[in-house]
């Protein structure tokens, strides 16, 4: 697909800001095409960080969409919220959410790309079911989904300028000292343990804001906010202060605790402008029986 079209702009722009308007894709796809020389500024190829303004002539050339070669699986979903443009889901612990080596089947993607059909998001060149953010295998809790490109990338959007509220809640090891707080810590891939990440220096920004619900015995009920999307981000900001989750078995002690089959840990809320009208949405997950029951094992 070719697309050109002369600037009609008043002031300077970037490019790469231009290109990602003028396409309606993101910015991170924007300079993968810039990259990529299909795009061109009066007939030349330009740096991301050209200054375009009224009356040049910028050409895109947009590669068609790579397809996602995933089979749609008929998977019951726990729908808490559902329009036109997006859903609001509640996945299960257990579930991964992008098929990957060894989980081909069985997971998020599988069963939205059977429940909406066509209708989804097919941002930044693949067409792929709108999965704005991801929470881990053993984690539970809402995930937002886009139906179509113009509701991806304002989430999109709303989750980088952190607009879109994401509330955890975690059971820790231990008690900690205070009330609340923030870690502040760059996180970045493990230098030894590859599938793992770690807080090091060369790492990219991260900032995770705790809260104490309730002390327990041994253990703390804590609420976390999230400024910044990070992978594992809250395991190990959390491993990185010397409380990491309860029944973590990649960031936690090595006596594991089995009977939580996976860390302690809940996608509680989820609050974001909708993409069409506006409107503040704001969606409660009630925290799940293993989760409940662990509190009151701690309790007791």
């Amino acid at each position: 697909m070719t697309m050109d079209k002369k600037c009609e702009i008043s002031e300077e722009n970037r490019l790469d800001v231009f290109v990602a308007l003028v396409a309606g894709i993101t910015r991170s796809h924007a300079e993968q095409i810039l990259e990529s020389g299909c795009v061109t500024v009066n007939g030349k190829i330009e740096p991301k960080r050209k200054k375009v303004k009224a009356g040049d002539l910028v050409h895109i050339e947009l590669p068609q969409p790579e397809t996602y070669d995933v089979q749609p699986q008929n998977i019951p979903l726990d729908i808490v919220y559902e329009d036109n443009d997006l859903l609001v889901v509640n996945k299960p612990k257990g579930m991964v959410v992008h098929p990957a080596a060894g989980n081909r089947e069985g997971t998020l993607v599988n069963a939205v790309m059977y429940y909406c059909g066509d209708s989804l998001s097919g941002i930044n060149g693949v067409l792929r079911p709108g999965i704005l953010h991801r929470i881990d295998k053993n984690t539970s809790g809402l995930l937002l989904v886009a139906k179509n490109d113009r509701a991806h990338l304002s989430l999109a959007e709303q989750i980088k300028a952190h607009s879109c509220d994401r509330v955890y809640e975690a059971v820790v090891y231990g008690n900690l000292r205070e009330d609340s707080g923030t870690v502040n810590a760059p996180i970045g891939r493990h230098p030894v343990k590859r599938k793992q990440m770690a807080v090091i220096p060369s790492g990219k920004s991260a900032v995770t804001h705790f809260e104490v619900i309730e002390r327990l015995n041994g253990f703390t009920h804590i609420r976390l906010r999230l400024e910044t999307g990070r992978t594992h981000q809250i395991r190990v900001h959390l491993a990185f202060v010397g409380h990491p989750v309860a029944g973590d078995d990649v960031y936690g002690p090595k006596k594991v605790i089995t009977s939580l089959n996976g860390q302690c840990l809940h996608a509680r809320s989820i609050a974001f402008d909708h993409p069409t009208t506006g409107e503040r949405l704001s969606f409660t997950s009630d925290l799940p029986a293993y989760f409940t029951d662990f509190l009151e094992s701690c309790r007791s």
